[in-house]
């Protein structure tokens, strides 16, 4: 079965989920008789559907889910441990990859939740509910353990810290916050019952505490005191934007300089004097100083936001606690069961490993996953979309900036450039379509740079593109350096006032901006910076998910309709809420797995198999494998073979069918760009970047990967072992004599192609070559011609390794849809879950057959070992797995089943004919090397199998029948 990632909120959603349509119509589901009569109070008025009717913002699902899986966790279940909460909710996943081990540490022995909610999905409105909760109820069962009046809430950065004291405290005018402004108080018919209003705006205006007030402020009835997480750890926060030297991995838990530790919170600077020392000073402030104002609480919650920040850092198997998080500890240390922590991130994992050993260890304490995929089909955050440049007359990109030998950065690539000019043209587009509609929206384009070498270069190019100084706000820690604190200030406001202005229109930044630069506007991202850190990757998107539209009934009427449409694979009439990232080969594959239907199951998983969804289980070797397992021949050339001279006269080649005059009327100039839907990849709004030349270099670059293409693609060899290349490489001839191949191209393309001299360096020509069909015509010219006197060629001696099929020790099987067997090295065969018809009975008939000694299905990606190189109808080398491999006691047989329809098509005869000249291969081989067996192909189609199955046949008659003959022996030719 497939890995459960959040067994903990699977487990709660059983209990939960199948109430919640009783509560939503008014009715009296367990749940309600199992809470506090204030409690009974709350759900009823947030989620009942009557009060629900009276309110313009309500919360959304996966806010409920929330609420409601950590109220029931903690109230119903009433859990004292993150142990016991397994125990009640998700027992069985306590067995699983050490989570028992890891659920008993001291740091879960107190109750502990975290939310997953994608950013941008209102995760302070949860915050602010259940913090509403516990007061409402310790005011009303003060010796209830369950609940308190006692809150830290603990901020990432300055920025996060800001945002916390605007929705508890309101926005600040002259110096005073304004308690109006509060999210708690503007949105009170969200949050509080009419008959607790009072009481509840009192604890507030009364009870908050700022981090510089911690341990010095009085309050009465409780505490809410709001700290980033600097003030835990002993050290202050400076910066609102990222520290660029880190590099590309967030490290906040790294050790902190003690001296700047001190010198952030005392005057005085440690000595050798007694009482001036590290140590006393270290004694004072943990005696009096908020660290122990807050252990000296009788109970306290934490709510812990952007939580991503505040738990261990891992290397390899050794595991740190980060500062912070060990101040939280000693504040739990004297409470017990009484220290509650509620955690929130988009991102609650770890990142373990580095390069393809990279996984995700998610948080132990999960109770709900409210993924970005949910909020994208929701409306409740911007829908993504890829700008994909067009394949079509373009160059390969270069995302990284020039360099010189010292690595310093010269200018920008020509990809970065081209990338540039998309996401500005996305602008462009964007600004004319809102400007009729709403002239007080103005979208913004986010520019994510390499490091703070690049940035003044990318404003300098965006200068010339036509871009004012107004027009770009450069925001990175070399500009504030530059500026100093009094000049860096006013940037600093202009950046988070950026909505309500038309300019900026662009902002040059290098890594993410710190959570809480939650400006809405940001509507196109151009990333000219790789990472391999997806934690990083998605809080970076995350900075542009926030909806630009909201409270438009007519807009949201087109958001719907563009969602709906995208689902269809229909272009969309409008951009209303669409976020759109210019080309990235990590953004890609990022998203490709974030929304993918696999992500869960690869989180922790070694093997190399393909992600799995819903009941896949991998299916080990049964007992006694070796009586069913295929030892497969492997044909390799004598190591000592004499390499000769290729000989191809490109002047003989087959002239392209595409007229050249017609080919550069229709490519134009300039890269066309597309944009593509993230999810569905529906292509839709293309638009053309002018500008770019191909130089002498390029058109060289141009060959040579022309001439890779070709050689790889012949020479592709049968293993992923770099260490055993060599060894079996098929053709190493064509590696020997790539600069001769190179020419022959180079003369093809000039001389002979188009029938007459062609210059690629004139003007625009170059692109007529980048145009898939022709691409495909230089490549197939010269591949055919290759590959038919490569199989051709004579061989002085045989050399044969053995593969098993053994040597793979899994497979993935989708329990709805497999096939039990004996007489295979696996207990079970998949079977496509449409379509299998075929496969299936196939399968249960060669089981039944006596004759049969042992079958397989090979997997296509697992076995690779068993993969065919054939020419397509296209004139390019490609590569293909059989489905079955069948053993009598004298034959073996290679087995392609297809539908009747695909019979004729012409990529499958040419399969056939490929394994066909395999088999041939192995038979020429002494019978002693091919265990006395013959090999044998067989291509079968849907009417044969059903019609010989109906009469009663065996299936090893059938392959008898239908194996494939030669009726004359194959040409001859030679290479030389």
């Amino acid at each position: 079965m497939a890995q459960d990632l959040f067994p903990l909120a699977t487990g709660l959603a059983k209990l939960v989920d199948a109430q919640v349509a009783d509560l939503v119509s008014g009715l009296e589901p367990e749940l309600l008789g199992q809470v506090t009569p204030t409690t009974e109070e709350l759900l009823r008025f947030w989620f009942q559907q009557d009060y629900v009717d009276l309110r313009e913002l309500n919360f959304h699902e996966g806010q409920r889910s929330a609420i409601l899986h950590i109220i029931y966790a903690h109230e119903v279940l009433g859990t004292r441990s993150l142990r016991e909460l397994y125990e009640a909710a998700a027992g069985d996943a306590l067995l699983d990859n050490g989570l028992l081990g890891e659920v008993t540490r001291d740091r879960h022995s107190h109750p502990k939740y975290a939310a997953k909610m994608a950013t941008g999905t209102g995760k302070t409105w949860v915050l602010n509910a259940l913090l509403v909760w516990q007061y409402l109820n310790k005011v009303a069962n003060p010796t209830d353990e369950r609940f308190t009046s006692n809150f830290l809430l603990v901020a990432p950065g300055l920025i996060v810290y800001d945002r916390l004291l605007d929705s508890f405290q309101g926005k600040t005018f002259d110096g005073e916050r304004d308690f109006t402004t509060s999210d708690i108080y503007r949105q009170q018919v969200l949050f509080i019952p009419e008959n607790f209003r009072t009481q509840v705006f009192g604890f507030l205006q009364s009870s908050i505490v700022t981090k510089t007030d911690i341990g010095r402020k009085v309050t009465g009835s409780g505490l809410i005191a709001i700290t980033n997480w600097h003030l835990l750890a002993g050290v202050e926060d400076p910066n609102f934007v990222e520290d660029e030297d880190g590099g590309d991995v967030e490290a906040p838990g790294r050790e902190i300089d003690a001296k700047a530790a001190v010198e952030s919170l005392f005057p005085l600077t440690p000595g050798t004097a007694a009482g001036n020392t590290l140590a006393v000073l270290d004694r004072r402030f943990a005696r009096g100083g908020p660290l122990q104002a807050l252990v000296d609480l009788p109970d306290l919650l934490v709510f812990n936001d952007e939580a991503h920040h505040i738990h261990e850092i891992r290397t390899l198997e050794e595991v740190t606690d980060v500062e912070w998080q060990r101040s939280l500890l000693e504040i739990a240390a004297t409470k017990g069961s009484r220290f509650i922590q509620i955690d929130f991130s988009a991102t609650p994992f770890n990142e373990v490993g580095s390069g393809r050993k990279r996984s995700r260890q998610y948080f132990p304490h999960i109770v709900v996953d409210f993924d970005l995929t949910a909020a994208m089909k929701a409306g409740l955050v911007k829908s993504l979309a890829l700008d994909r440049r067009k394949a079509v007359a373009s160059l390969p990109l270069d995302f990284k900036a020039e360099r010189d030998e010292q690595k310093r950065v010269t200018g920008l690539s020509q990809g970065q450039r081209v990338m540039l000019r998309a996401g500005l043209k996305k602008l462009q587009i964007l600004e004319e379509q809102f400007a009729d509609t709403a002239p007080d929206k103005h979208p913004k384009l986010l520019v994510i740079c390499e490091d703070t070498m690049v940035t003044p270069h990318v404003v300098e190019f965006l200068q010339t593109t036509g871009l004012s100084e107004g027009d770009i706000l450069r925001v990175d820690s070399g500009r504030k350096a530059e500026l100093g604190p009094k000049d860096w200030e006013p940037i600093r406001e202009r950046l988070f006032d950026v909505d309500r202005h038309e300019q900026p229109r662009v902002i040059v930044s290098v890594l993410m901006l710190r959570e809480g630069f939650d400006v809405n506007n940001i509507c196109v991202i151009v990333p000219l910076r790789t990472s391999e850190a997806s934690i990083l990757l998605e809080q970076t998107v995350g900075r542009g998910l926030r909806l630009m539209w909201r409270g438009n009934e007519e807009i949201d009427d087109l958001k719907r309709e563009t969602r709906e449409r995208i689902a269809r694979r229909e272009e969309p009439t409008n951009f209303f809420d669409v976020l759109f990232i210019v080309e990235h080969p990590a953004f890609s594959q990022f998203y490709e797995d974030l929304l993918g239907e696999g992500l869960a199951v690869e989180v922790g998983d070694d093997s190399d198999g393909t992600p799995a969804t819903g009941d896949l289980e991998n299916v080990d070797l049964r007992p006694g494998y070796q009586a069913y397992d295929f030892e497969v021949p492997i044909v390799i050339r004598d190591a000592d073979e004499e390499l000769k001279k290729p000989s191809i006269d490109p002047l003989t080649l087959p002239v392209s069918k595409y007229q050249v005059d017609w080919l550069i009327s229709q490519i134009g100039k300039g890269d066309r760009f597309v944009s593509q839907d993230a999810q569905t990849g529906t292509q839709f709004g293309d638009y053309r970047v002018d500008g770019g030349i191909l130089t002498a270099t390029g058109y060289n670059d141009y060959l040579s990967r022309m001439t890779t293409r070709i050689t790889e693609a012949l020479g592709r060899n049968l293993t992923s072992s770099a260490g055993k290349y060599k060894e079996i490489s098929q053709y190493p001839i064509l590696q020997a004599y790539k600069p001769l191949l190179t020419g022959w191209i180079d003369t093809y393309v000039r001389h002979r192609m188009f029938k007459e001299d062609f210059d690629p360096l004139e003007e625009e020509n170059w692109r007529v070559l980048l145009i898939d069909d022709v691409a495909h015509e230089i490549a197939g010219a010269f591949a055919s011609k290759l590959t038919a006197l490569q199989e051709s060629q004579s061989v002085a001696g045989a050399e044969v390794r053995y593969m098993n099929l053994s040597d793979v020790k899994t497979i993935p099987v989708r329990t709805s849809s497999c096939v039990e067997v004996t007489k295979c090295i696996y207990p079970k065969l998949p079977v496509p879950t449409r379509g299998g018809g075929l496969e299936r009975l196939f399968i249960e008939w060669l089981n039944s057959d006596t004759h049969v000694e042992a079958f397989a299905k090979i997997h296509e990606y697992r076995h690779s070992f068993l993969r065919r190189p054939y020419l397509k109808a296209d004139g390019m080398p490609a590569q293909y797995s059989p489905d079955f491999l069948v053993r009598t006691d004298t034959d073996v047989y290679v087995v392609e089943t297809k539908a009747q329809s695909a019979l004729s098509d012409e990529n499958v005869r040419r399969k056939q004919r490929a394994a066909l000249a395999w088999c041939d291969q192995i038979n020429e081989l002494d019978s002693n090397l091919r265990a006395d067996l013959s090999w044998n192909y067989v291509l079968l189609g849907e009417a044969v199998v059903h019609e010989w199955h109906s009469k009663n046949a065996r299936a090893s008659e059938l392959l008898d029948y239908a194996r494939l003959r030669r009726t004359e022996p194959p040409e001859q030719g030679t290479i030389f």
